[in-house]
């Protein structure tokens, strides 16, 4: 079973940068899917990033030129980039992935872009 851990939230003036991981265990390889939702409790969790093994990303209009994702297909982990914070951009991010069929969550990791 596939299993990923977020790391990497926390608090950031609007402006600043955060790097979110997501360690990746329980499979040999890193899946072809990967990415990273958002959410504010309560509501519908919105895509930010994926990662589709070759075949490229593709970003949420409103985190585009920002935003970055990558995989480290050696330390099995994905990232996510965020430069140029703002306060809308508060939310809890989850890690996901795409394997075998069926879709695996993180618990998600906080991030809160305040003065």
């Amino acid at each position: 079973q596939v299993q990923l851990v977020e790391s990497g939230g926390g608090l950031v003036q609007p402006g600043g940068s955060l790097r979110l991981s997501c360690a990746v265990s329980g499979t040999i390889s890193l899946p072809g899917i990967l990415g990273w939702y958002r959410q504010i409790s309560g509501q519908q969790r919105e895509l930010v990033a994926v990662d589709i093994s070759d075949a490229g990303t593709n970003y949420a209009d409103s985190v585009k030129g920002r935003f970055t994702i990558s995989r480290d297909n050696a330390k099995n982990a994905v990232y996510l980039q965020m430069n140029s914070l703002k306060p809308e951009d508060t939310r809890v991010y989850l890690c996901y992935a795409l394997h075998d069929g069926s879709i695996y969550w993180g618990q998600g990791t906080q991030v809160t872009v305040s003065s």
